[in-house]
């Protein structure tokens, strides 16, 4: 399986995942609004143990995150904003949802600096609720009563990403103590050229060599020929 970034081709495939799953459809050119938009949050989980016959074959796509920052944030916080999530009823219970999730999040944080991240999600549906509950640590923050068309009600929920702050510092500064051990007594291999050559030391003796059209193939064939009668 391959999680990577959602690009402008996968577009009707990503909507044909969210047709099959979700009761919430978007129209293409929302598709495309993220992805150009935000290039760097949205991604797509590609099943790559399907060979590929023909140049043409278009990726199996078997789940996709659909995320953004929020433009206008009312509280005055950078935070994202996942707008959908869907994996394929074929490939679920692999973990994919949460890769995804995660390398949105991550992506978050490194591009734009979100504080946080929130979504929506119907408040009947438990699977998803677990996921972003149980498995992800998101909280509740509020229900917003009828925020679905069919009139369903929605949790807000909300994550902290603190943590994947703390995450990034704690590499950087790993790099950072890596470069900076002490490097005495470390073989640095031959020198090359002049470099680190003893002087003292005696130059090596140097051969003039021939070249060109005075030194052909004939005169070098009657030297060996002659040298060989010599020796016989």
């Amino acid at each position: 399986m391959d999680i990577r970034v959602l690009r402008a081709s996968d577009i009707p495939l990503i909507q044909h995942a969210n047709l099959e799953n979700l009761p919430e459809n978007y129209f293409l050119k929302y598709y495309l609004y993220h992805a150009l938009t935000w290039p760097q949050l949205s991604y797509v989980a590609v099943d790559v143990s399907r060979p590929k016959k023909t140049p043409y074959d278009q990726p199996k796509i078997v789940g996709y995150v659909l995320a953004k920052m929020e433009e206008e944030p009312t509280d005055g916080v950078q935070h994202g904003h996942i707008t959908s999530l869907s994996v394929m009823r074929t490939h679920r219970r692999l973990g994919i949802a949460e890769k995804l999730m995660r390398q949105s999040q991550l992506a978050m944080v490194e591009t734009f600096g979100a504080q946080y991240v929130s979504l929506h999600v119907r408040v009947s549906n438990e699977a998803a609720i677990h996921l972003y509950r149980t498995t992800l640590g998101f909280k509740t923050e509020k229900t917003e009563a009828k925020y679905y068309a069919d009139g369903e009600d929605a949790f807000c929920m909300k994550l902290d990403l603190g943590f994947i702050r703390e995450q990034i510092r704690d590499a950087e500064e790993g790099e950072k103590t890596a470069e900076g051990k002490d490097t005495e007594g470390i073989d640095e291999g031959e020198a090359v050229g002049d470099v680190g050559r003893d002087p003292a030391k005696k130059e090596e003796k140097k051969f003039k060599v021939r070249v060109g059209k005075a030194l052909g193939v004939g005169e070098l064939v009657e030297r060996v020929e002659t040298a060989a009668s010599k020796a016989s």
